[in-house]
This record gives structure tokens, sequence and C-alpha cells, in this order.
């Protein structure tokens, strides 16, 4: 068990380059993914079978002129992680300390 995790700098100068990265981010969302921050998101996975297929579906889905970073990390690497928030952050839709789901799916 691990996590998958997507950290991307994509282009929004132009209406298409923010259409674009919109596109990205809920295309991560449909996968599975959580958004962490602004342009990190993450996805458990529970077999190395799981996470090739995201993998495989995120380099088909990066805009033209996109940058993405994909690491996996372990369950026991991603439990280390520390996160600090100021008092005054506006936290949004982001996951203050995402866990992997109730209920995994082992096939997709």
């Amino acid at each position: 068990m691990g996590w998958l995790m997507a950290m991307f700098d994509l282009p929004v100068t132009t209406e298409q380059e923010r259409k674009a990265a919109a596109r990205f981010r809920h295309d991560l969302l449909d996968h599975g993914f959580l958004m962490i921050q602004y342009s990190v998101y993450a996805r458990p996975c529970v077999s190395f079978e799981q996470l090739h297929k995201h993998l495989r579906a995120i380099e088909k889905l990066v805009p033209p002129a996109g940058n993405v970073r994909l690491l996996f990390i372990t369950d026991e690497q991603w439990a280390k992680s520390v996160t600090v928030i100021g008092p005054n952050y506006k936290q949004g839709k982001r996951a203050i300390e995402p866990k992997a789901p109730k209920q995994i799916e082992f096939w997709d």
C-alpha cells in the first residue's frame, strides 16, 4: 500500500491554458486523487499494478505545456509526513490529513 503523488506546474496565461489546467485537475479527481495543495494531488494505491495503471493514465492527461512529477511513497512514509498550517490559512477543499478511503478497490 502506498500513495501516488502528482506535483505539477501548468501554464495559465491564456484562456486555453487555464481550461487545460482545470481539465487536468478535474481528471485527477476523477482518477481518485485528493487535492493536498493547489498543485499537489495524491491517491492511494494498493498494488504496483494499480500504480502503473494510474501512471499511464496521467501520462495521457498532461497538457502539452505541462510539467508533472509523479512520486510513489509507501503508506509508512506517508504516515510520517507532517503538515504545518498557519493560523490564517484558508484550507478550502484541500485535505488536511488525507487517509486511505475505508474501502479501497483492489481491482479497477
